[in-house]
């Protein structure tokens, strides 16, 4: 499978969510989103309003996370976190869902708490992606995900946050394509370092590409 540089970089959301990153290294976050046209930056909330100012005009579009990384937040929270990094200019949402939740088997409150964010996310056009966290759960709880996640009306279902002690794998990719079909898009996440893996992934079905590795990732795919 061959893929030309601009294609791959337009699904790539070119990520930093680390404690400790500071307004330089957002800056320069966005100042690479600008120079390689990804499909998005993603950020953590709290410097949003600043990748918003730095990234109007561009077409790249700020991507930010709620209820990350544990998903343990109540759905209240979860939907008014979103319409906060809404209203400071995010274009796009990654959620976690609640973990804890699907693997007690309470399928209720995993549903609920995706359309509380999806309520706030959907009129404004706004993607909203969900965060399965792939690492902690069986088969038959990757069936149950993602047949909550279409039926929550959310976007895409993604695999990992990249903090928890694994990331993506080929076959969670795979599984997630079977589960989901075309119906929704899968974003592929946690430990997409190099060309290969990247490729590999799309070719399993992802869509879409989460990485903090997406300007070393178009380098090989130059050479």
């Amino acid at each position: 499978m061959a893929i030309n540089k601009l294609s791959l970089a337009k699904m790539i959301d070119h990520t930093l969510l680390k404690a400790a990153s500071t307004r330089e290294d957002i800056v320069r976050l966005c100042d690479e989103g600008k120079r390689f046209g990804f499909a998005s930056v993603v950020v953590n909330p709290t410097y949003v309003s600043l990748a918003s100012r730095l990234m109007k005009g561009t077409g790249v579009k700020v991507c930010t996370v709620v209820g990350f990384p544990l998903g343990a937040n109540t759905p209240e929270v979860k939907a008014y976190e979103a319409w906060n990094c809404l209203m400071n200019g995010a274009e796009e949402l990654d959620m976690v869902m609640n973990i804890g939740a699907l693997k007690s088997g309470n399928l209720d409150l995993v549903k609920r708490d995706i359309e509380g964010v999806v309520r706030v996310a959907k009129p404004r056009h706004v993607v909203t992606k969900v965060i399965l966290e792939t690492c902690y759960l069986s088969r038959e709880e990757k069936v149950n995900a993602c047949r909550v996640v279409l039926e929550s009306g959310a976007d895409f279902v993604k695999t990992s946050t990249g903090f928890g002690p694994q990331g993506v794998t080929l076959e969670d990719v795979k599984l997630l394509k079977d589960l989901v079909a075309n119906k929704i898009g899968i974003k592929a996440s946690g430990g997409i370092r190099t060309y290969y893996e990247a490729l590999s992934m799309i070719e399993a079905g992802a869509t879409r590409l989460g990485s903090s590795s997406g300007v070393q990732i178009l380098a090989e795919a130059s050479e």
